[in-house]
């Protein structure tokens, strides 16, 4: 069963989603990929408050390609998430509700989730080109000098996901592994 979310997510929504549960997420989310992530922690680090508020909201690993004549986006499928792990602690604890890509975690990164009640969604790589018809709207609004790397605020309706990890730890992918063992 498909449970419908809204983005900026909730803690609340957060707490009943669980590994495994496919999700349609409404509503905006941010793009970011490795070289944001490397800058507006560098930066914050030095004083500089994030391009965007993190308070709940949900990063999503994509560097879209760019925009053909009439058209809202360009493919913009996910990237691997463990390229941001050195990262998104610092994200999490500032209040950075999930994250959409694909691939696995470190540790570090679920102790995180755990921590700050956050959840990690994948999306399906290669799914570009469809991911892209559930994008609205696009800006970049941050970082614009990083090219296809900015971080762009999507407007999203039933963007696919499936949670891969959720707030409790629970990671899909041990999950698979252990059940295909047992076969």
């Amino acid at each position: 069963m498909e449970k419908k979310i809204t983005a900026p997510i909730t803690k609340e929504t957060i707490k009943s989603l669980k590994a495994g549960d496919s999700v349609l997420i409404s509503g905006v989310i941010y793009t970011a990929r490795d070289a944001a992530h490397e800058r507006m922690t560098r930066l914050f680090k030095e004083g500089t408050p994030f391009p965007i508020d993190l308070t709940d909201n949900i990063i999503y690993y994509a560097g879209p390609c760019p925009a053909k004549p009439g058209e809202v986006i360009g493919s913009c499928g996910p990237t691997t998430a463990g390229r941001m792990d050195a990262y998104t602690p610092m994200l999490l604890d500032n209040g950075l509700g999930a994250m959409i890509g694909k691939g696995a975690r470190s540790d570090e990164v679920v102790d995180a989730m755990k921590r700050n009640t956050s959840v990690y969604f994948g999306a399906i790589g290669g799914a570009g080109a469809l991911i892209a018809e559930c994008i609205k709207e696009a800006e970049v609004i941050a970082y614009d000098d990083l090219g296809t790397e900015a971080i762009r605020r999507l407007v999203v309706e039933d963007f696919p996901a499936v949670v891969l990890i959720d707030c409790k730890g629970n990671n899909l992918y041990e999950i698979g592994q252990a059940e295909y063992r047992e076969i």
